[in-house]
């Protein structure tokens, strides 16, 4: 079963575009259709001209690219705790967000990548609401995982590290982020909503605990059988030690939001989650895992984190 299901898009010529981007912040053109010859002037220039299908997949669902609503941007930073480049990508509301702008984590689901993290129409619709002023300004910041839960399970890649240690680094750099570019909320998708459960007990051990959680068809897996294929974790104790459902009493104490279709494979974990959690927003309707369902509930996403904004931000 492949948890991500979002249909992966990629760029044409994007190794040699890489040095560059490695240097500098890169702003997502509106352009869609251009190919190789389009990409090369792009990078002379220093704005890439993504196509209709990658805006789609960082959440910027409009027929109009020029009249779209809110602003993505992707660099390629090096993560030490992981031992390589990833992709941070950056959803914000406006061109030119406010310093400090509050910021959520956005996990991506199993082999996912930054650049596919967030379900369509997620960045039209936070720069619709913060323009009309139904929510505060914040914005969304998504990091390459991989496809290990969103901890370390080979030694020397730990994006749990780098999420905890090196994006508020990253925001901070940026003039994003809480205090010490810390992300004041985790919000993620399928094997994302795991991690972005874990991520919240870590910041709670830490004494530093996130304003909100929110977790979209979150892959809550009740038997180690099914786990096991997924090859994430060393044994079942090293599952269980780390499983949200095993650990609702550490953070119940957050308020959450999570929503699943009644057709996805995870209904039976989220459905005990939500019988043990009772979290502030517990929605599930008709529906099956992936893209289709998650945009549905995008509104109800943007309204739920943008109660939980911090208010001196």
């Amino acid at each position: 079963m492949n948890e991500d299901d979002q249909g992966h898009t990629t760029l044409p010529g994007v190794d040699g575009a890489r040095r560059w981007l490695s240097r500098r912040s890169v702003l997502i053109a509106g352009a869609s259709g251009l190919g190789v010859a389009g990409l090369a002037a792009g990078t002379a220039t220093g704005a890439l001209p993504f196509s209709e299908a990658l805006q789609r997949a960082l959440g910027v669902a409009s027929p109009t690219p020029a009249t779209q609503l809110g602003s993505p941007r992707v660099e390629r930073v090096y993560s030490e705790a992981r031992g390589r480049e990833v992709d941070l990508v950056l959803m914000l509301p406006t061109k030119a967000p406010p310093k400090g702008l509050p910021m959520s984590l956005m996990l991506h689901g199993l082999h996912g990548t930054a650049r596919h993290a967030a379900p369509t129409g997620l960045l039209k619709q936070l720069g619709s609401e913060v323009a009309r002023k139904a929510v505060p300004p914040f914005g969304f910041v998504a990091v390459d995982g991989g496809d290990h839960y969103w901890h370390e399970n080979k030694p020397g890649d730990n994006p749990m590290a780098m999420l905890l240690e090196e994006v508020p680094r990253w925001l901070a750099a940026r003039g994003l982020g809480g205090r010490d570019g810390q992300p004041f909320a985790a919000t993620g998708l399928s094997m994302g909503g795991f991690g972005a459960l874990l991520y919240t007990r870590r910041r709670l051990e830490r004494r530093r605990p996130p304003a909100a959680v929110a977790a979209l068809a979150p892959a809550l897996i009740t038997s180690w059988a099914e786990m096991s294929k997924r090859r994430a974790f060393r044994d079942a104790a090293d599952w269980g030690s780390l499983d949200p459902l095993r650990h609702i009493d550490v953070t119940k104490s957050v308020p959450t939001g999570i929503w699943c279709g009644t057709e996805d494979p995870f209904i039976g974990g989220v459905r005990k989650f939500i019988a043990e959690a009772r979290p502030m927003v517990a929605h599930t309707s008709r529906g099956k895992h992936g893209d289709a369902f998650n945009r549905t509930v995008v509104p109800s996403l943007i309204a739920f984190l943008g109660k939980h904004v911090p208010k001196n931000a």
